[in-house]
């Protein structure tokens, strides 16, 4: 990177650190808060999937947009809106009140996280894919990982009303970090290039970004399925404090974040595509175990090992997107089409595991997430079969792709 690249990478960090901690502070408490209210499982599922089906929706829209507009405006804009939007928690009195603001909120975010993603995909080096992009997503698993911690002590010591405060603040400094240190619009890497992104229907042929998008929407469903009821198993079932299941919710991507670069770094060395399996096959084991947990140690080591095998398997996975969108010059469409897998997957990872809550048990739904987890890895093997995800490489040769 040069010193121009550096800058924009290190507010790019910022503003998302900063952000997503913003978030991480009060989407732990909303399952708990919602449940107080006397929400079911279906209307928890709700909540979070209220956010992904916006964010779906949007996402490539904002995400091609980008390509041919530029990056910076989507940022700054969606980061205000986030900032904007924690008012409204604050004035919250219900739970369809807090399914719309969520709704809403997914809208902003699909205007944030694909584009910034695409942004460092545009000034990352080639061959240092995964360092780059596992040391940027550090800024986000940091966060998420601060967050309920955060969250769980301000709503013991304060109220949920000061969690939402505080998501408020973090958002305008996020905001104000993209606003100052981004350059213009017309020094953007995609603007400079004047070309037109490549066609949706070229893109959604192509087998190894649906490989990774299948990889991707199954593992967020079990993030979805931890977040959402990883809160309400502790509190029902072991009556485990606020400060206590935001320990445990922060442990799992605490971990992930942890150790994010050092996986990047080894993802540009060796097989990627063996990195993705076995991290896809940790995470299918650590779900499991959370359907046999008998309390807080149990909890504690079962999220441990699931941030490990995200930690293994999201920087090869996120470096096998850049160099595809790379080489298709649609940088923000791939990573549009990532994140609506990722968004996909909370959607129906949370609603389904709600279903299944109501009409069976809890734990159900964590058996549920184990089960989608293995079968999205052997099919992230079958579409990937004959792709080599190897550094400097994006697969067997690609089909060559017509603009427009």
């Amino acid at each position: 990177m040069n010193a121009t690249d550096r800058k924009i990478f290190c507010a790019l960090f910022a503003s998302i650190f900063a952000a997503v901690t913003g978030v991480g502070i009060v989407v732990p408490l909303l399952p708990v808060y919602a449940h107080s209210l006397g929400a079911d499982g279906i209307y928890i599922g709700l909540i979070f999937g209220a956010f992904s089906l916006s964010r779906t929706f949007f996402l490539p829209y904002f995400g091609r947009r980008s390509d041919k507009k530029g990056r910076k405006p989507f940022i700054v804009t969606g980061l205000f809106f986030y900032a904007v939007i924690s008012i409204a928690f604050i004035f919250s009195t219900g739970v369809e009140s807090l399914i719309g603001i969520r709704f809403v909120q997914g809208i902003a975010s699909a205007m944030i996280m694909p584009v910034v993603q695409a942004y460092v995909g545009d000034i990352t080096p080639p061959g240092k894919e995964g360092w780059i992009m596992g040391l940027f997503n550090m800024s986000m698993f940091i966060g998420l990982s601060a967050g309920p911690l955060i969250g769980g002590i301000i709503k013991d010591r304060f109220s949920l009303q000061g969690a939402f405060v505080c998501m408020g603040i973090l958002s305008l400094v996020g905001f104000g970090l993209s606003l100052v240190f981004l350059p213009p619009v017309a020094e953007e890497h995609t603007v400079k290039k004047g070309r037109p992104p490549v066609a949706w229907s070229k893109i959604l042929k192509d087998r190894t970004i649906i490989g990774l998008s299948v990889f991707r929407l199954v593992y967020t469903a079990c993030i979805g399925i931890i977040w959402g009821f990883l809160p309400v198993l502790a509190d029902t079932e072991f009556s485990i404090s606020a400060s206590s299941i935001g320990i445990l919710v922060m442990m799992g991507v605490s971990v992930s974040g942890a150790i994010q670069v050092p996986m990047g770094w080894v993802a540009d060395r060796v097989n990627r595509k063996a990195m993705v399996v076995v991290g896809g096959l940790v995470v299918t084991a650590s779900v499991y175990s959370f359907v046999h947990a008998t309390g807080f140690h149990y909890l504690f080591w079962a999220s441990v090992v699931f941030g490990i095998g995200g930690g293994i398997s999201m920087p090869a996975l996120m470096a096998a997107a850049v160099l595809r969108g790379s080489h298709i010059e649609a940088m923000g469409s791939v990573m549009s089409l990532l994140t609506a897998a990722h968004s996909l997957g909370m959607l129906v990872g949370s609603v389904l595991a709600g279903v299944l809550m109501d009409l069976f048990q809890l734990r159900q739904a964590f058996y549920f997430g184990s089960m989608a987890m293995a079968v999205g890895t052997v099919l992230f093997v079958i579409c990937t079969w004959q792709s080599d995800l190897s550094r400097g490489t994006v697969l067997s040769p690609p089909p060559q792709i017509p603009e427009g």
